[in-house]
């Protein structure tokens, strides 16, 4: 049986239930004052010999029929009354059941936007809007992201198959250049598939969580990439308090190392600066990473932490890096519940500040 059908059911059985209890009631409540039977004297002077006094057995005929037709018209009356309310009640479920339906065809824009007001029904279909909306938008993300990595991915392959047919067309050529620029393209493509596969277990949040200090990942990440900055002629300047947080600690240092690498890369050479700064408040732990160099629109920072996008817009040369740096750092913070804010320095540079949940005392 349909739930309305079965709503229907109990509206009606819970009616006719409750008229039978009222019946039952004035039944017992006439029993009282009605005697078995009635003895009436010889007639006195004075009554009327055509006294009519009822016993029970005349109220039980007279009260019987009228009980049951009452009985009927209350079934009937719950059945129908019970059909439109249980379709009234039903209505915001079969506006919800059809959205499902189209989201399951692969229509993720339908909204329900149930009007009324704020009820079980409403916040049903106000939280389904919203779950529509994000998929709608991880989904959009998604395929932006597979569309950007097919092009990336297909770059290295075709270097790769240009570098090929011109070594068979000259057997001549050097082959120690060949050799050089083939492991040059192979390397950039395998840290372009490690970086995709940590960028997707970064997404899917499979990874065992622990005790990890921001402050020691700091320092950890900035003697890994002082050899990095000191050839590009840049200062690292690193301070700041113990910032404990839960979680891992491969993935922490990863987007530690990810911030400084963009902070020295993206930077004046020979006259630049990078500082981290670690910190706790109250009951979040932060990790800031500045830097000086190229100034950049407050709409274009806004799109750096986008998979493949550079501050000058996506990868087309030799660049270092292969364009997921903010993006794995993204998803690493997502992972650890935390949030990403990326702001431009006054005069220059950036200012990235990442902000985690403090780990319990």
């Amino acid at each position: 049986m349909s739930v309305r059908l079965r709503l229907t059911l109990s509206y009606a059985g819970f009616i006719l239930l409750a008229g039978a209890l009222l019946l039952a009631v004035v039944w017992v409540f006439l029993l009282r004052y009605v005697p078995d039977a009635v003895l009436i004297a010889s007639d006195p002077p004075g009554r009327d010999p055509g006294l009519f006094v009822p016993n029970r057995s005349d109220l039980l005929r007279a009260f019987a029929p009228r009980a049951a037709a009452a009985s009927a018209f209350l079934l009937v009356f719950g059945l129908a009354g019970g059909w439109f309310l249980a379709g009234r009640m039903l209505a915001p479920l079969a506006r919800i059941t059809d959205a499902t339906r189209m989201a399951a065809s692969g229509s993720l824009s339908h909204r329900i936007r149930l009007p009324g007001r704020e009820d079980e029904f409403r916040e049903l279909a106000d939280a389904f809007d919203g779950m529509l909306a994000r998929l709608e938008a991880h989904v959009a993300e998604q395929r932006r992201f597979a569309a950007n990595a097919s092009h990336e991915l297909r770059t290295p392959l075709t270097v790769t198959q240009t570098l090929l047919d011109v070594a068979r067309r000259d057997p001549d050529r050097d082959t120690g250049q060949l050799v050089d620029r083939l492991h040059a393209v192979n390397t950039w493509a395998i840290d372009l598939t490690e970086a995709l596969l940590l960028l997707t277990r970064a997404d899917q949040r499979s990874f065992p969580r622990g005790h990890v200090d921001l402050s020691l990942v700091a320092e950890e990440a900035t003697e890994t990439l002082l050899p990095l900055a000191e050839g590009r002629g840049l200062t690292i300047e690193t301070s700041g308090d113990i910032a404990p947080t839960m979680g891992s600690h491969p993935l922490l240092l990863q987007m530690t190392t990810n911030l400084l690498h963009n902070a020295i890369v993206h930077n004046f050479p020979g006259q630049g600066a990078v500082w981290v700064r670690t910190g706790a408040r109250g009951r979040s732990v932060t990790l800031t990473v500045g830097n000086t160099g190229e100034e950049l629109a407050p709409r274009l920072v806004s799109t750096l932490a986008e998979p493949f996008r550079r501050g000058t817009g996506r990868i087309h040369a030799d660049h270092v890096g292969v364009g997921l740096g903010l993006a794995i750092v993204t998803s690493i913070t997502e992972a650890h519940d935390g949030t990403l804010t990326v702001t431009p320095r006054a005069g220059d540079g950036l200012i990235v500040t990442v902000q985690l949940p403090a780990a319990p005392s």
